[in-house]
């Protein structure tokens, strides 16, 4: 069982090749034109996304060592993502798909980020918790098996990718700004500068609050001292990574007892922070959860994930006809 997957739902270009549950192949082509933006340009991510595909999916099935002949079916990110982006894989898919008289199996871009778990050994155990953590998306799910899962807390606002992000435009980071207020948070104090947790019942989250909560923090101390965040700068992002990683495992911690659930897993592009992953290893360890962390290749956005979840897809018999479109929102 050979299925060529494509991932194209914001700015990376990817394309995998799985045979029988086991990654072949894994091609990503990254697009480095919105830095200069200091964020990601629909518009420009699309007209990427097309001159990228082509040789993202030849390389993926020339890496696997398979031909076109020899696919079973092509799967593809029907949403949630940029509308622009989406169009291009699915058209794409849609299209070899047609030619090749093969089946098309649609995927869930969020579903497909827990079962990138699936990829690799270890494997969480069913039933367990998933701390979902992206630029768009914060999210506490269920899965009680690869195709049954549930949203049990979301963020109702921002995403925590979002804060890390702007943030970090705050500090006058580059974009992405993320990785690199992990990397000044490393040699920082955690504890220089206390920040304000969200009080939001349940197992939800927000962080505009906290967002705004730094913003008026900077403007005082450079009110105070222009050159605060240049001199302070390890110690800022140590503070406000320790904040924001603070807010999602409380929630995860509520989310364990309230479910009795101790297979503990996290995913998403923002799981790929190592103050993160670190911190969720240590509150693990405390708890006596068994924590699954994916591989850095797995944690951002890339078709191996896409095709693990078309594995478990095809195995169920789950298919879609050319009549289908994407969606920038999609439900889970």
């Amino acid at each position: 069982m050979n299925i060529l997957a494509i991932e194209s739902s914001c700015d990376e270009t990817s394309a995998a090749v799985i045979t029988n549950g086991n990654i072949r192949s894994n091609v990503v082509a990254t697009q480095l034109i919105h830095t200069q933006y200091g964020g990601v340009v629909p518009e420009l991510a699309s007209r990427a996304h097309q001159q990228h595909i082509l040789p993202v999916v030849d390389k993926a099935l020339n890496d696997a060592k398979i031909a076109k002949k020899d696919l079973d079916a092509i799967a593809f990110t029907k949403g949630p993502g940029l509308l622009g982006a989406l169009l291009v894989g699915t058209s794409f898919a849609k299209s070899m798909a047609l030619g090749l008289d093969i089946p098309l199996i649609e995927i869930n871009h969020m579903q497909a980020h827990v079962l990138a778990h699936f990829i690799d050994n270890p494997k969480p155990a069913f039933p367990f918790l998933c701390l979902t953590v992206s630029g768009g998306h914060t999210q506490i799910v269920k899965v009680t098996g690869p195709l049954d899962m549930e949203i049990i807390g979301e963020t109702r606002d921002d995403a925590v990718g979002e804060a890390f992000d702007k943030t970090a435009k705050l500090l006058d980071l580059p974009y992405p700004g993320g990785p690199l207020i992990d990397k000044y948070a490393a040699q920082g104090d955690p504890q220089a500068y206390p920040f304000p947790l969200p009080e939001i019942p349940g197992l939800d989250f927000s962080f505009s609050g906290i967002k705004t909560s730094f913003l008026y923090f900077l403007q005082k101390q450079v009110r105070q001292n222009p050159d605060f965040i240049k001199e302070n700068i390890a110690d800022i992002c140590a503070s406000i990574q320790f904040t924001l990683i603070d807010i999602l495992l409380k929630k995860l911690k509520k989310a364990s007892r309230e479910t009795g659930i101790k297979e503990i897993a996290i995913a998403g592009g923002v799981s790929a922070n190592s103050g993160l992953r670190k911190s969720l290893q240590e509150l693990g360890q405390q708890l006596g959860w068994n924590v699954y962390i994916p591989a850095f290749e797995y944690c951002t956005d890339n078709a191996a994930m896409i095709a693990i979840a078309a594995h478990y897809k095809f195995e169920a018999g789950e298919f879609c006809d050319q009549t289908v479109s994407p969606l920038a929102r999609m439900e889970f």
